[in-house]
């Protein structure tokens, strides 16, 4: 389901043994997460989000001033 401000909720997911989760095929085609890839796992007291660490990289580069 995608909200019109482009949220979207893939579903609710089971947590195994493990501590593992399955992302949700359509997350992973859209946002571009394949097999081995490695992902950041950011928190607060809300809750967590998932990111490639690149886009995390790229966020921090644009805080960042250039001189």
């Amino acid at each position: 389901m995608v909200s019109k401000d482009g949220k979207h909720i893939f579903g609710t997911v089971k947590v195994g043994e493990r501590g593992q989760i399955v992302i949700p095929k359509e997350a992973r085609d859209l946002y571009g997460i394949k097999s081995g890839d490695m992902v950041l796992i950011l928190g607060d007291d809300k809750g967590i989000a998932l990111l490639k660490p690149e886009i995390f990289q790229e966020l921090l580069n644009n805080l960042i001033p250039k001189e």
